[in-house]
């Protein structure tokens, strides 16, 4: 198998029939040695019977299932285990980022290059506040992270067989995959494409899942928030010694009981420090805890053409947790 194109989906129904035309168009040049794994994140809409339709028409489209919904960054990692190509390509099912610009990234491929992912050079379709957050995300992870994580860029890029086992070798349930490729190395390069706007439906997307998504970046891949906190403790310190330094001298010069104000004020603000500072250990904590159960991140309840193979759970784990028990 030359080429696996990866795409998880998510309530994707309306986009699915469009993506696979597409792809099917895309991977042409390759469509007697490829596949297309269409991984359905346990989605509550008609999403997996698009998938089942697209493989009736076109026996390269493989679908595989999770059992329940487990987020973006697991169901790619589902289809990137299901993956057998040398390189693959992944991307999302909303089409915002092209796939016609497969070729281009199989040329700088066969150059030696063993990552090659798009950079966004124009965002089209997305608000200003969507622009702004992730101009910013990416700025303000890189200051804190260890890893230079290249900027304004997404999942959208090819991979050889090597950098994608070097990634699926890191045991971390809490993924994020475009930093887990940035840190695992290997020769890398991007290329500039502009995105579309979404093709149908909605982001899956919202502000409570970019916050989540942008925490787990952070744990993952820096542990700056933790000095953080303990430059934040000592500052609070040095603020405390010239409060207690203004009050001393007022009492001393002036006579003067401070106000309630001035302490409501003290209170509130070494308050915030201190709940910042718990906040900031209880994410890496929280962290900890979930990693230590060791669990699964995934089962597979439906996989297009061997339905009969998932009557056994332990078929239907992630290939690790197969090679495990075995």
């Amino acid at each position: 198998m030359q080429l696996s194109v990866v795409v998880p989906c998510y309530n994707e129904e309306e986009s699915v029939p469009l993506l696979v035309e597409r792809l099917v168009q895309a991977i042409e040049t390759w469509a007697q040695d490829a596949e297309i794994i269409l991984a359905d994140d346990g989605s509550s809409d008609q999403t997996w019977a698009a998938i089942e339709a697209a493989h009736r028409k076109y026996p390269v489209v493989r679908g595989i299932r999770l059992s329940a919904n487990r987020g973006h960054q697991v169901a790619l990692t589902a289809g990137l285990e299901a993956a057998r190509g040398d390189r693959i390509f992944m991307l999302d099912a909303d089409l915002q980022d092209p796939p016609e610009i497969l070729p281009d990234m199989m040329l700088m491929m066969d150059r030696g290059y063993d990552v090659v992912y798009g950079r966004r050079a124009v965002r089209q379709g997305e608000t200003l506040f969507k622009k702004a957050t992730a101009f910013l995300f990416y700025r303000f992870l890189n200051a804190l992270s260890d890893v230079d994580i290249p900027k304004d860029t997404g999942d959208f890029r090819l991979v050889s067989r090597r950098a994608l086992d070097a990634v699926l070798a890191m045991p971390e349930r809490a993924r994020f995959i475009r930093g887990m490729f940035a840190w695992a190395g290997f020769k890398q390069i991007g290329l500039e494409y502009v995105r579309d706007a979404r093709v149908a439906g909605v982001t899956k997307y919202p502000l409570r899942a970019m916050l989540r998504f942008a925490a787990d970046a952070l744990t993952g891949f820096s542990t700056k928030p933790l000095k953080m906190a303990t430059r934040l403790a000592f500052l609070s310190l040095y603020v405390t010694f010239l409060m207690a330094v203004y009050v001393f001298l007022s009492l001393i010069l002036y006579n003067t009981a401070p106000g309630w104000a001035s302490m409501l004020l003290a209170i509130s603000f070494f308050s915030g420090i201190q709940l910042l500072t718990l906040g900031i250990m209880g994410e890496y904590i929280g962290r900890l805890y979930m990693e230590s159960k060791q669990r699964p991140m995934y089962f597979l309840s439906e996989e297009t053409g061997r339905a009969e193979d998932l009557a056994d759970p332990l078929k239907a784990a992630p290939a690790t947790l197969r090679r495990e028990a075995s």
